[in-house]
């Protein structure tokens, strides 16, 4: 064999290898091919190992994976003209890989600003108040917005989250005052119920008194008892006691009316009132008298 046919053969052989290299595709699992041949879509090729026709046939790799994509924190007016930051992410997966090469050049840069302009629009249209607390409405709003532009590219979107809302520092502060005085106005609340309640109970608890007598003694008894836990220098007198010592003292000064009514000189008059203290005479039952109307003219509640 001369030289030149040795070269020949070199070069046929290369040259199969090149073409072999050249129409010879894998397609990932997570991937599907779009063939084109001389400009025209003849189909989609499934994962593995696939063949093409060189320089006639091109396989676009599409990916069907989901992305994540980030939408940067952009200055949004609220409804109620309050200036916020707010930012997102969207996650979306190509479901149609044809269109996702035919009907758009590039995918992610279109998701990306649709995604922008959508957070844009549904953020302005609420409240501050709603776009604090209602992130889920507004998440399905965009996501809503987005499935409906997005179909016709053959992109699903999955999920659209808020990821984080700045607020001005003036608004900060207004609503920490806003929140505190709420919270105080439950509390006042919560202690108005309270003495509500401890009034109905106490209003329910006099009526027994009422009908059983003997349990308001006991209350008094229990009352002494409790006054009586600490070492202290108080002297309690219960008022049924000042009303028997009250009770006592008119007892003896009409006693004492009536002995000094039968002593020669002395004349009784008859429908007399009686006196709120005893009439000062002599001996030992008008002294007493006079003591007993002096304490029970006092204070239930002495102090020693």
């Amino acid at each position: 064999m001369d030289a030149a046919a040795a070269v020949v053969i070199v070069v046929l052989a290369i040259l199969v290898v090149v073409l072999a290299r050249m129409s010879v595709r894998i397609v990932q699992q997570y991937e599907r091919g779009v063939l084109f041949r001389l400009g025209r879509v003849v189909g989609v090729r499934s994962p593995g190992l696939r063949t093409i026709i060189p320089v006639v046939d091109r396989l676009s790799k599409v990916s069907l994976r989901i992305v994540t994509m980030p939408i940067q924190s952009q200055g949004i007016i609220t409804q109620d003209n309050v200036s916020v930051d707010v930012s997102a992410v969207a996650y979306y997966r190509v479901v149609d890989a044809v269109k996702s090469v035919v009907a758009i050049e590039n995918v992610a840069a279109a998701i990306n600003q649709i995604a922008q302009t959508t957070l844009r629009k549904v953020v302005g249209r609420h409240t501050l108040d709603q776009t604090l607390s209602e992130t889920d409405k507004i998440n399905a709003d965009i996501r809503e917005i987005l499935d409906v532009l997005s179909v016709e590219w053959g992109v699903e979107v999955t999920l659209v989250e808020l990821k984080d809302i700045q607020l001005p520092e003036t608004m900060k502060r207004a609503m920490a005052r806003q929140a505190e005085a709420e919270r105080e106005k439950r509390a006042k609340i919560i202690a108005a119920e309270g003495e509500a309640i401890a009034a109905a109970a106490l209003g329910s608890a006099s009526d027994v008194m009422m009908e059983h007598p003997l349990a308001l003694q006991l209350r008094n008894l229990q009352t002494l008892v409790e006054l009586g836990v600490d070492k202290n220098s108080t002297i309690v007198f219960p008022a049924p006691l000042m009303s028997t010592i009250g009770e006592l003292a008119n007892f003896l000064s009409r006693e004492s009316r009536a002995a000094g009514a039968q002593e020669p000189g002395i004349e009784a008059v008859p429908n007399a009132p009686e006196p709120s203290l005893p009439v000062v005479e002599s001996g030992f039952g008008e002294a007493v008298g006079q003591t007993l109307s002096q304490m029970s003219q006092k204070s239930p509640l002495q102090r020693a």
